[in-house]
């Protein structure tokens, strides 16, 4: 390969969003196999021929200080022949193909979903819930009488007179962009139409004779996923489910590096609110297409959020929400059309967006709450939205606290040396042989457990990409079960002696998860040291805040465990105890319940009570301010021991090794392998 003058040595830095991979490529390197070296693999059939066009990628324009990189699309080469004759054919719309795109300096790229050839698994479905159906929207038929000499009324006072004469309804009015169509609609349905309606006194939508079908969507827009749920708001039923990554990622992949984003460029808040209200529409007709229907069906919309993502999609600068006192511009819930904010929706569509509670404790908590009732229960009850920000709930019927902890990204596979986020390849279950030190692993897409161990792969062996959130979080439990590891998150210095799998370098070491042989890049997966602690760092966070609350509401055990979120869904109960990241409880009181912030989106959507519940549960809600707590630095560092350096975990105790010299193997304990075998 030649190179200008002077650039013989030259290297660039690339990003890859929304994977977060990122790393140095030489000059002149095409963007298809830079991203394969920095472990991102795109669709190519043609094998990188410029021809099928599956590996097409978006270059972001402006300066990314999160990834100190300053891109811009003259930072690859020009577009070849082939490629401009491919984009004759088939329009690439300002994208480029990684195949014919080399690398001239530093780029961040985003990687549609469509060319990544190891799609994201989202879990966010919709899980089944008992909802009472009376939502805010309704269809009413009414016949109306027809326009005749003498009668000075107008097509609008006549139609609301007859709702009025027929179905009690009073003081109504009418969307601006409604109006315009009341005349061509009477009269296509001969003075008879269907009218939708909003909170019994405004008209949405006219639509001539009799019409059935009336549709909504339930919003989570999280920091990492966005998921959209399109629901029949007269059966309850969800329809449709839609979900994708949340393109601000390439920002940060934490609501402090975004609201930098936002406060650094004078164009950060307004390119990523064009950038969510952009997802939420695409992914809002994706979902209507499914079913045969059109954004336009759309007549009712709910969201919920974190803070930051809620100041950021209504585009208000989340500049206070970086700084102490964290203020709000608006704790209240929010009702709006759908056109203000730029959502391509039926014209009168409306948008109800829940309550926030204060600080970093937004309508995503709210959401939960909504949707597990810790305040309508018995027992105390500690609700977990795990994410790169965790949202916390203790309570029962007498009292109810919440707060947020800086968790960071590492559950979602980032800040890991071979992390990833959760997509076919990627590693999800990890059981390590207590005498042998050798592991197994679960890798998604594949559903046998398998032994990566050099020698034993075949030729259809399914190769492991790396290694998402649950996994990397059973790893380390399984290292520190194993003696692998110590109470620390150390390296046990003579592990070594009794598996190769343990490379120690000084004062450093790490873990051969995976051999190189069932590796899809040809080299080994490792657990580092760094790996393990980013870990510790993420559930110390997350267990400090749990552990401030119980302190504030003066218990020292919880009765229940509710794990939310998509992490939450597939995490091992049993290995988030054993790293401590929730505090000690019966182990069949720990229970995952998906998105559940998601659903409190559609209770909300579906039933208008629901609404005037969401604000009663914000403002009854305790807010625990954990950054001004000096108590929860001490709870974090005493947390970042496995499991705890003070509390005790009776529920885990004949499965812990016994804590001996650090610098011995801890103890494979014959008791554990009766529990490791059933799980």
């Amino acid at each position: 390969m030649s190179h200008p003058p002077g650039t013989e040595q030259r290297f660039c830095q690339i990003a890859l969003m929304p994977s977060g991979h990122k790393g140095k490529v030489a000059y002149g390197t095409d963007l298809l196999t830079a991203a394969r070296e920095l472990g991102v693999e795109l669709e190519s059939i043609c094998g990188g021929r410029q021809t099928c066009g599956k590996c097409q990628i978006s270059v972001e324009e402006g300066h990314f200080p999160k990834h100190g990189i300053t891109s811009g699309s003259t930072h690859l080469s020009p577009q070849t022949e082939l490629e401009k004759e491919y984009d004759r054919e088939h329009p690439l719309n300002g994208r480029r193909l990684a195949c014919a795109a080399l690398v001239k300096g530093d780029v961040l790229i985003t990687v549609p979903e469509e060319s990544q050839a190891h799609k994201q698994i989202i879990a966010k479905a919709a899980t089944d819930r008992v909802i009472e159906v009376a939502p805010a929207v309704r269809q009413v038929y009414i016949e109306v009488e027809p326009a005749r000499l003498g009668d000075p009324r107008g097509d609008w006072e006549r139609l609301a007179k007859a709702l009025e004469d027929q179905w009690g309804l009073s003081d109504l009015e009418i969307d601006a962009k409604t109006l315009p169509t009341i005349q061509s609609v009477l009269r296509q349905g001969n003075f008879s139409v269907t009218a939708t309606i909003w909170g019994n006194n405004k008209i949405l939508r006219l639509q001539p004779g009799f019409q059935e079908g009336l549709y909504g969507l339930a919003i989570d827009v999280g920091s990492t996923t966005v998921v959209v749920h399109l629901c029949d708001l007269r059966t309850g039923q969800v329809v449709a489910t839609q979900s994708a990554m949340n393109p601000q990622v390439r920002y940060g992949e934490d609501l402090m590096s975004r609201i930098s984003y936002a406060n650094s460029e004078p164009q950060g808040l307004q390119r990523m609110n064009r950038l969510i209200i952009q997802t939420l529409n695409e992914l809002a007709e994706k979902a209507t297409n499914i079913v045969d229907l059109s954004n336009q069906d759309v007549t009712d919309v709910v969201i919920v959020g974190n803070t930051v993502m809620h100041h950021i999609l209504l585009g208000i600068h989340p500049k206070q929400l970086g700084e102490a006192p964290f203020a709000l511009a608006t704790f209240s819930a929010v009702d709006l059309n759908a056109r203000d904010i730029g959502l391509t929706l039926h014209p009168a569509c409306q948008v109800h967006i829940l309550p926030l509670i204060a600080g970093h404790v937004g309508a995503d908590n709210v959401g939960v709450m909504l949707a597990e009732t810790p305040g309508e229960q018995d027992e105390i009850s500690l609700v977990v939205d795990v994410g790169t920000n965790a949202e916390i709930v203790l309570g029962d019927r007498t009292q109810v606290l919440v707060a947020s902890s800086p968790t960071g990204p590492a559950f979602e596979g980032a800040q890991i040396t071979h992390g990833q986020r959760a997509a076919p390849g990627a590693i999800e279950r990890v059981r390590i042989d207590r005498e042998t030190l050798d592991p197994r692993v679960q890798v998604i897409g594949y559903p046998e457990w398998i032994r990566p161990l050099a020698g034993e792969a075949t030729d259809n062996a399914l190769l492991a990409t790396g290694i998402c959130g649950s996994g990397i979080v059973e790893a380390v439990a399984e290292m520190f079960l194993a003696g692998i590891i110590n109470s620390r998150g150390h390296y046990v210095t003579t592990a070594a002696e009794i598996t190769p799998r343990i490379r120690m370098d000084g004062r450093t070491a790490e873990y051969v998860l995976v051999d190189k042989e069932f590796s899809a890049t040809g080299s080994p997966i490792v657990i580092t040291q760094n790996d393990i602690r980013a870990i510790q760092l993420a559930k110390a966070a997350l267990y400090a805040g749990a552990k401030l609350l119980m302190d504030h509401r003066g218990v020292d055990h919880v009765d229940r465990v509710v794990l939310a979120g998509a992490f939450g869904t597939f995490i091992s109960p049993f290995h988030a105890m054993v790293l401590g990241l929730i505090p000690d409880c019966d182990l069949n009181k720990v229970v995952a319940v998906g998105n559940a912030a998601g659903d409190g989106a559609r209770l909300a959507l579906l039933n208008h009570d629901l609404r005037l519940k969401a604000v009663r549960l914000a403002r009854s809600a305790n807010y625990i301010e954990t950054p001004l707590e000096t108590a929860f630095q001490d709870e974090f560092v005493a947390a970042l021991d496995l499991p705890h350096a003070v509390h005790p975990f009776p529920h885990l105790a004949e499965f812990l090794p016994e804590q001996v010299d650090q610098n011995k193997p801890g103890s494979r304990n014959r008791r554990r392998s009766r529990f490791v075998s059933k799980i």
